[in-house]
Parts: structure tokens; sequence; C-alpha cells
């Protein structure tokens, strides 16, 4: 499969279109950002581990009845995806208090949350992806109350799966963001990735991060901590 022409670049990925029209190539970069853009920097090896971990992350997922874009890993940063059109709203599960929730609601980083929280964000980076409900994604026509009720469905699903597959690599899935595609028949699917880009990930003993944060925070052992999840992963 080759790439034809380049769609679309990122912040941490390239999109290109194939001979295929229905399925695109998404390559990786090792390129980071974090406050919407203003912090920029490199974590070596960050697309490998990424690609590799979002791509096995979503044939678990696609075992357990969730639908992704995933085709076939063409490479250590190359995958083949259905292309579909991406549902500007970035959902964020969170099953302990962290970052922007901490900080908005004074409740201490860490404390583990009575049930599982949904959030919405319009995926918009001139706004700042402001939060947003879902009878303001239906209103200004981000997506229908049918496909809200499907994407609800999906993301809790996901982090029963995902939170229980990390457990037993003794990590603790603290919150994670994933975003939604349309396919042409507008059949909703899970797209993007499911990295240490887009989830923190905690040591269940140490509460060490192995995510991100460490990027955003200048935590320092960056890459080490991208590494640790991979190893211990065993991708």
């Amino acid at each position: 499969m080759k790439k034809t022409e380049l769609l679309y670049e990122g912040k941490a990925k390239k999109v290109f279109s194939t001979e295929e029209k229905e399925i695109l190539i998404v390559s990786y970069k090792d390129d980071a950002t974090a406050f919407n853009g203003e912090k920029k920097g490199t974590i070596e090896g960050k697309g490998v581990v990424n690609n590799r971990m979002a791509n096995h992350v979503f044939k678990l997922l696609e075992k357990n009845g969730i639908p992704t874009h995933l085709i076939e890993e063409l490479s250590d940063r190359e995958t083949a995806v259905k292309k579909v059109n991406i549902i500007p709203l970035e959902v964020i599960v969170r099953n302990i208090a962290a970052g922007s929730f901490s900080k908005k609601l004074g409740i201490a980083e860490g404390t583990k949350l009575l049930e599982p929280t949904l959030e919405f964000s319009y995926k918009n980076d001139a706004l700042g992806d402001p939060l947003i409900n879902d009878y303001y994604a239906i209103a200004i026509g981000l997506a229908t109350r049918e496909e809200i009720q499907t994407i609800t469905e999906y993301a809790f699903k996901i982090n029963d799966i995902i939170k229980e597959y990390f457990l037993k690599a003794n990590m603790e899935l603290v919150d994670f963001k994933i975003e939604f595609g349309r396919l042409e028949d507008k059949t909703i699917i899970l797209a993007d990735e499911i990295s240490p880009d887009t989830c923190r990930l905690w040591d269940v003993n140490t509460h060490e991060k192995l995510d991100k944060d460490r990027f955003r925070r200048d935590l320092g052992n960056v890459v080490e901590a991208y590494n640790e999840v991979f190893n211990r992963l065993g991708l």
C-alpha cells in the first residue's frame, strides 16, 4: 500500500491518502505539544510507542465489540486505517481526579472518583477546545442525539476494557481522551489513538506518572516513561 498525498499534518501525526479511496495511512511523529500547542518538543521514539500501542489496544477493543478505524499496521510508525469524518468532539473519561479536573473543582489529584465521569470538548484549536455538554454538541450540529448516545456507550465500555487491561500491567488508568469518526454510511467508529499521549497512566504502587504529563510538567524521564509502558504491555 502506497501513500499518494499528504492530506493533513497535526501535532502528533501525518495522514496520507492511498490508491484506495476509503483507506488512509497514518504516520506517527516524535513531536510533542502541550497546552494547545504552546509548549513544543520532541520525545524520541514516541511515534513508535504510540503507533504500536494504539494498534494493540484497538485490536483488543475490536475483539470486545468496539468498532475501530484500524486496518493494518504497516511498520513501526505507519498504519492503514479506514477513512472517516472525524466528529469534532474530544471525549474524555476520568476514573481518578487529575489535571484540569482537579484544578477546576478543587479536588486533590489522585482522589478516586465514585464512578467514571464523561466530558466533551469542542475540538477547535482556535477556541482552546472548550468544554461543552451534549446539548451544545447537538445544538451546533456536531453530532445527533443518537450519535451522542452511541459515543457515550462506547466510551464507558472502552473504559471498562482498557482499565482492566492496564491494571494487569500494574498501571492505573487515571483518565483518557478518545475521538470518534463517521464512515461513509454514518456508522460511528473509534478513531485517533489510545497511547501515553492520550491516557494518564500511573504505576499502581508508586503512582509514578508514565504518560505525557512528564512532558507537560517538566518531570523528566519522558522517553523512559513511554518505553516503560511499551515494555509493560509486552509490545
